[in-house]
């Protein structure tokens, strides 16, 4: 693995030196960050490193106060803040084969670093907050650097791919467990914690907060909560959960229906069928948002079949209506962050391509590369207040209301792969997963 990560270094020092020498910096310095205080109180929010530092240093995603000093040509330098602090376990230097890729120095002090990081010329500092040994000409967070990084990280390193591969392995292990406690009737709460033993997380390692949905909440794109009390009658769980390694996320979302001869159940398979159907589309050239339309008319052939509407797929498009029941973006970049950086950037300038007007929510509308980690995630949802908008349109009249209200305790559906772009076509990271656990990946 250490040449793997070798190589992942040598190809960011590349990116780094070409934005910097675009940016005319003779150096720049990635803050780890730290936990702000929690308002009126003296306990702190959980530390969350900055994604630039983390990934060029994905071992130390666990080190606030930390700095990572970059100029051209030269081996990165890594400021390891290790307090001296009785109340809680502070760093050691670091030992393992990855160091050698760096310089590393320990500092106690932070005020201590102004004279280590005096006379470095023209400097780019990344950082949240500026701090106290900053010098007054440096610029913080410039934003044609940092449009030239967000843009680049897109394409992912072969190590990085290799990261992205083992969340994904690590999220299925959770999921599998998850399905197994909804069949038993498990609690919203009691499947969470489930999840978390599966893929041996704490709630801070989880890239971001799972989304347990049973029945009617499975309608709440981003439900919040996690009810400790199973319902009465079991219809739905919608899992939309990740893992993470070494800092890189997986982002997996998956449908199951209690019943499976249930009218539900035949739209959830009929959702997973469209979306394998898509796949054969995503590769290097697509445009993402011609992805997203044409998941839009593949939804109004569902919606047709189904007979919850009665109108061609054209007249639905037209219409708007496949809209109230897909509201969202049909997926994102995936990478260092959930929603990874960069998603509506056309060129390293920072040129932005905004999604259509119709479709507000799509967060990526670039045409896709080899490296590119993409999540593709289709819905088919019954939200009330949508539903509502829709039954007072003209729209309204092609659809079946009482096969509609029949559905709404089942809440809607998400089905949630991770793919990687490659020159032939795509790799998809969640359903390989799957399959090496034995599942089909649904």
């Amino acid at each position: 693995m250490y040449e793997l990560f070798q190589q992942h270094i040598e190809t960011l020092r590349t990116r780094f030196d070409r934005a910097l020498d675009a940016g005319g910096f003779d150096a720049l310095l990635l803050g780890s960050g730290t936990a702000p205080r929690r308002f009126l109180d003296d306990n702190h929010y959980p530390f969350r490193a900055h994604p630039p530092f983390v990934q060029w240093l994905p071992q130390l995603t666990q080190h606030p106060g930390s700095w990572l000093l970059l100029r051209p040509g030269r081996v990165p330098v890594l400021y390891l803040y290790c307090p001296d602090d009785f109340w809680h376990q502070t760093p050691e230097a670091p030992t393992g084969d990855w160091t050698r890729c760096f310089e590393v120095e320990c500092f106690a002090d932070r005020d201590g670093l102004t004279s280590a990081l005096s006379g470095l010329g023209r400097t780019a500092l990344i950082a949240a907050e500026r701090p106290s040994f900053a010098a007054d000409d440096w610029q913080q967070n410039p934003a044609a650097l940092m449009a030239r990084l967000d843009y680049e990280r897109a394409v992912k390193t072969d190590w990085e791919l290799d990261c992205l591969r083992r969340a994904n392995r690590t999220a299925v292990l959770g999921h599998i467990a998850a399905e197994q406690l909804f069949s038993v009737g498990a609690s919203e709460y009691r499947i969470h914690q489930g999840y978390l033993a599966a893929t041996d997380h704490n709630e801070r390692d989880l890239p971001y907060d799972n989304i347990v949905a049973l029945n009617e909440h499975a309608a709440v794109l981003h439900y919040q909560f996690q009810d400790r009390a199973a319902p009465a009658e079991r219809h739905t769980l919608l899992l939309d959960a990740g893992a993470a390694h070494l800092g890189y996320a997986a982002d997996i979302t998956r449908t199951h229906a209690a019943d499976k001869q249930s009218a539900f159940a035949e739209l959830v398979a009929a959702l997973d069928s469209a979306q394998k159907s898509l796949l054969h589309s995503v590769k290097a050239g697509a445009d993402f948002v011609d992805l997203h339309r044409n998941m839009h008319a593949k939804l109004a052939q569902i919606l047709a079949d189904s007979g919850l509407v009665n109108a061609s797929v054209e007249a639905q498009l037209e219409q708007g209506v496949t809209r109230t029941f897909f509201p969202h973006g049909l997926g994102h970049l995936l990478g260092l962050q959930v929603h990874d950086v960069g998603g509506w950037q056309q060129d390293a300038c920072g040129a932005l391509r905004e999604p259509p007007a119709e479709h507000p929510f799509l967060r990526l509308t670039r045409e896709l590369e080899p490296g590119f980690v993409v999540t593709i995630e289709p819905g088919l949802y019954f939200i009330p207040s949508l539903l509502d908008d829709l039954r007072q349109s003209p729209a309204g009249r092609v659809v079946d209301w009482n096969r509609v209200e029949s559905l709404l305790p089942f809440g809607g559906i998400r089905i949630e792969d991770n793919v990687a772009i490659t020159a032939d076509g795509h790799e998809n990271l969640t359903r390989d997963a799957f399959a090496a656990a034995g599942r089909e990946g649904f």
